[in-house]
């Protein structure tokens, strides 16, 4: 094989393997509860793990570079930015009560590695077998609400339940029912999160209803499945 295909190759196991170095950034704006900072780096980590598939499809990844595993890359890293930094924010922002918060943190983070072990996480026509552990997105909606801490840890313990529940949650891209909708809301989420973001997790009613609305329809659409 050309080595310039390779070096092609390897470099997209290195821009998959820079989501390590994005999820430190994010912890340590975590650790100094800078949440804002922390999203920012948690979204560029979603737009990496958004594009490193495609650019390993189009150079041929797997055929030239078949000792490194992208898919087993790919998993550490959204462990890192799904899980790992997210259950420590959740852990530390004061949503929860104090003395559940670090348990849930534990709870979260051993929970979402058996799911992320799981050989049938995914259903035949890509859904997710229950709570995908996108434990960013609950960090996310704990920070900007934030729900009564009790109320916040109900809701947390339903989720490390689901994760284990056979319910049908929609993948964004590879579920083909409603594909169009579910991605245009998906942008549309992404730029009303930005938004939030920059007003410092404090955004007006207005795009906070919509973002609760958007998460409403990504809970609920799984249920829309046809039986296969």
């Amino acid at each position: 094989m050309p080595e310039s295909g390779k070096g092609s190759a390897f470099a997209v196991h290195i821009f998959t393997a820079s989501g390590a170095a994005i999820a430190f950034l994010a912890m340590l704006a975590a650790i100094e509860k800078a949440w804002p900072e922390m999203f920012l780096w948690l979204g560029l980590a979603l737009v990496v793990d958004g594009i490193d598939g495609p650019m390993a499809r189009k150079l041929r990844v797997v055929t030239l570079l078949p000792r490194w595993s992208g898919d087993v890359l790919d998993l550490v890293m959204d462990f890192l930015t799904y899980v790992f930094v997210p259950a420590y924010a959740i852990s530390h922002a004061g949503v929860l009560p104090e003395p559940l918060a670090v348990p849930a943190g534990l709870a979260i983070v051993v929970t979402a590695a058996l799911y992320f072990a799981d050989r049938q996480m995914k259903t035949d026509d890509n859904y997710f077998r229950g709570f995908p552990a996108l434990w960013n997105a609950v960090a996310f909606y704990l920070i900007l609400l934030p729900p009564m801490p009790w109320l916040a840890a109900a809701f947390v313990v339903v989720l490390l339940v689901a994760t284990f529940l056979p319910f049908p949650f929609v993948h964004p891209v590879r579920v083909r029912r409603l594909r169009g909708l579910t991605i245009s809301l998906l942008a549309g989420w992404a730029i009303l999160a930005l938004y939030a973001i920059t007003q410092g997790m404090k955004p007006n009613g207005g795009v906070t209803a919509a973002l609760c609305a958007i998460a409403v329809y990504f809970l609920a659409v799984g249920m829309l499945r046809k039986p296969v």
